[in-house]
C-alpha cells in the first residue's frame, strides 16, 4: 500500500477504522464536507473512512495549525459502548503524553452531535509497509525500530494502560535513520489495568478484542489482560521483523486461534539468519503462560539489546550494489479469477528466473513484487566500474519486455526500476545473503516510468559515466 508524504493519518485510519467490518444493515457513514467546523478546526480533506468513523486533514481557523480530526459516525453516537470507547481512546492517549504516541489536542462535538477528537497530523509509513518493502531485517535494525515502540508501551503501562492491539500496521515510522522516529497509534481497544472509581469496564467477560495474528492466548480465552499481553505482541512483531512473516499463519481464524493456544512457537532462525540468543528472546515473549514471559517491556528490551549484540552471526557488511524492483500491477477493471492469477504467476516466475540469470540475489518476494540485488565488489559509483552496466541494462530491458508480454494475458502492467546504492550482505561471494542496507528501502527510490521501465538518478549517473569512458 503506497503512502505519500501527505497521506499522514490515512495510515492510522486504515489500521483503526477498517480493522472492524461494518455491521450489516448499519447506516452508511456520514462524511462532512470541506469547510465544516470541528470546534476551531476547519475540515479540509477526507483521509479515510471506515465502520466507526472518518479521519480528516484539518486546519485551525485562526492559528493555521494543521491537524487530523477523527469524527465518529453519527449513527453510532447513540450506541453506549461505541461512544464510550471513542471518548476513552482520546482520554487514554491524552493522559499518557509520550513523544512516541500520537498526541491528542482537543475533543468536542460536531454540529450534528457526532463526537470528534483532534490529533497531530503525521507523515510517514507503517512498519508493516517497511517489512513489505524490505523483507526481513537484521536484529540490530529490528531493535532500532522497537526501542521507541517499547518506550511508548512502557509509558502506557506505567499509566495503567495496555494497548492490546500492538502490530506493525499500528506503528508509524515518521522518520528513518540510525535511530528511527516512530509513533504508536490506535488505542481504540486499549485496556485500563485499574478502573477509575465509579467507572465500569468496557470489556465483558469472554469478549475477544484484538487482531488474530498478534493476539495472546489470554485474549483468545477472554482471560485477564495485562502488560504481558503486549509483551506477547512484541514477540509476534519481532518475529515478523526478523523473518518477514508472522510466527503463526492461517487463513482459517479457528486454526489460527488453535496455533496461538496450542502450537509451539517457531524459532525465527528456522527461516532467517538469526542467532540463538535472539531466538530465545522471541520464544520467551511467545510463551503460552503469561507469567513466564518477560515481566515488563523494559525487561524485554534489555534482553533484546543483549541478544542483538551477541556475536553468534557475523553482522552484515555494506557493499555497493545494483537493485531491481519488479512489480506486476493488475488493472483495476479486471475481475479476479484463477486464469488471471495463473497469468500473473507466469509473469512473476519469468521475472524471478531472469533476475537470477542476470546475477541478482532475490532479497524480497511478495505476492506481486520482487526485489533483486546484485552486490558489486570494488564498485565505486559513478566511475571506474568493472561491471558492464550497459549489458545488464540491456538484459533487464529484455526481461521487462518478455514479462510484459506474459502479463498482457491478465491485462497487467509490469514495472521495473533499476537503482544503484549500498546493501548489507552476510556470507562469502556466491553464497552471500542480503540482510538490509539503504538499497532495500524501496520506498525511498522506487519510481515508475510511463513505459514501465525506470532508472533512478544514481543508476543513470553510473551508466552515463561508463558511456563517457
Amino acid at each position: 500500500m503506497a503512502v505519500d508524504s501527505e497521506s499522514t493519518f490515512r495510515i492510522q485510519a486504515r489500521a483503526d477504522l477498517h480493522a472492524t467490518a461494518r455491521t450489516r444493515g448499519a447506516a452508511p457513514p456520514t462524511q462532512h464536507g470541506p469547510g465544516t467546523l470541528a470546534g476551531e478546526y476547519v475540515l479540509k480533506v477526507l483521509l479515510a473512512s471506515g465502520g466507526h468513523g472518518s479521519v480528516y486533514e484539518a486546519e485551525h481557523r485562526i492559528l493555521g495549525r494543521r491537524a487530523a480530526v477523527k469524527v465518529m459516525h453519527p449513527h453510532l453516537a447513540d450506541q453506549g459502548e461505541m461512544l464510550q470507547r471513542f471518548v476513552r481512546e482520546a482520554r487514554v492517549v491524552n493522559q499518557i503524553r509520550h513523544p512516541n504516541i500520537v498526541d491528542v489536542y482537543d475533543f468536542g462535538l460536531m454540529p450534528d452531535g457526532s463526537p470528534y477528537f483532534v490529533m497531530e497530523l503525521l507523515a510517514g509509513r507503517t512498519l508493516s509497509q517497511v517489512v513489505q518493502e524490505r523483507g526481513r531485517l537484521p536484529a540490530s535494525r529490528a531493535l532500532a525500530y522497537l526501542e521507541p515502540v517499547c518506550a511508548a508501551l512502557d509509558a502506557a503501562h506505567r499509566a495503567g494502560v495496555v494497548h492490546r492491539d500492538l502490530k506493525a500496521s499500528n506503528i508509524l515510522v515518521v522518520e528513518e535513520g540510525e535511530r528511527p522516529r516512530v509513533k504508536l497509534l490506535d488505542f481504540g481497544i486499549a485496556k485500563l489495568i485499574e478502573q477509575e472509581p465509579g467507572q465500569e469496564g468496557l470489556t465483558i467477560a469472554g469478549q475477544r478484542l484484538g487482531t488474530a495474528h498478534a493476539m495472546a492466548p489470554e485474549q483468545f480465552r477472554g482471560g485477564a489482560i495485562g502488560p504481558p499481553t503486549d509483551v506477547y505482541a512484541l514477540g509476534v512483531l519481532l518475529h515478523q521483523l526478523l523473518t518477514g512473516r508472522y510466527p503463526f499463519q492461517s487463513e482459517d481464524r479457528m486454526e489460527l486461534e488453535r496455533l496461538h493456544l496450542e502450537a509451539p512457537p517457531p524459532r525465527p532462525s528456522a527461516s532467517a539468519p538469526v542467532s540463538p540468543a535472539v531466538d530465545a528472546v522471541v520464544l520467551r515473549c511467545l510463551h503460552k503462560d503469561a507469567p513466564r514471559r518477560y515481566p515488563s517491556v523494559s525487561a524485554f528490551l534489555a534482553a533484546l539489546h543483549e541478544a542483538a549484540d551477541e556475536p553468534g552471526l557475523a553482522s552484515g557488511r555494506p557493499r555497493p550494489a545494483l537493485a531491481v524492483h519488479a512489480e506486476v500491477v493488475l488493472h483495476e477493471s479486471v475481475q479476479d479469477d484463477d486464469a488471471v492469477y495463473a497469468s500473473l504467476a507466469i509473469a512473476l516466475d519469468a521475472l524471478e528466473q531472469g533476475l537470477r540469470a542476470a546475477g541478482f540475489l532475490l532479497a524480497l518476494q511478495t505476492g506481486t513484487t520482487l526485489l533483486g540485488v546484485r552486490p558489486m565488489e570494488g564498485f565505486t559509483p559513478p566511475a571506474n566500474s568493472p561491471a558492464r552496466l550497459q549489458e545488464i541494462l540491456r538484459a533487464l530491458r529484455g526481461l521487462h519486455a518478455d514479462a510484459q508480454r506474459l502479463a498482457d494475458a491478465a491485462r497487467a502492467r509490469v514495472h521495473l526500476c533499476l537503482h544503484l546504492g549500498e546493501v548489507e550482505t552476510r556470507g562469502e561471494s556466491g553464497e552471500s545473503e542480503v540482510v538490509g542496507g539503504p538499497v532495500t528501502d524501496v520506498g525511498a527510490w522506487q519510481t515508475r516510468a510511463p513505459g514501465g521501465f525506470a532508472v533512478t538518478r544514481p543508476a543513470q549517473a553510473a551508466l552515463d559515466a561508463q558511456a563517457a569512458e
